[in-house]
């Protein structure tokens, strides 16, 4: 992938990557207009705290190396929720049962996710 700032190009970057580690369940939901924090944010699932780790880590070294940016990663060191902020593109990872506790997506959804999903 070429260099490129825009946050297009770094959103692009940050699911190749997870799919690339075999992310789950990845969702990326727009805030372009609904919030001035970022253009995109992506929450990601690994199957354990070392696959979480390992992504984290990963698209770190991919946002510094490609896209010319300086990640900020918080989280790392328990690695059951780590959340990286690339400027344009919120990162959240987490291990899958602190995901469903937290439920981000209906959060930031603002009534785009259904309140009740079937099991």
């Amino acid at each position: 992938m070429p260099a490129d700032d825009s946050a297009e190009a770094l959103h692009a970057l940050v699911l190749s990557s997870l799919e690339d580690d075999q992310a789950v369940d990845t969702v990326s939901i727009p805030l372009a207009g609904k919030s001035s924090i970022a253009d995109y944010m992506v929450v990601a699932s690994g199957r354990s705290t070392r696959q979480v780790a390992s992504m984290a880590n990963k698209l770190a070294e991919k946002i510094k190396t490609e896209c010319r940016r300086t990640a900020r990663i918080e989280g790392l060191p328990n690695a059951d929720w780590v959340l990286i902020d690339a400027g344009d593109v919120i990162i959240h990872l987490f291990r899958p049962e602190v995901r469903t506790f937290y439920n981000l997506e209906r959060m930031w959804g603002f009534g785009d996710t259904p309140a009740t999903e079937p099991n």
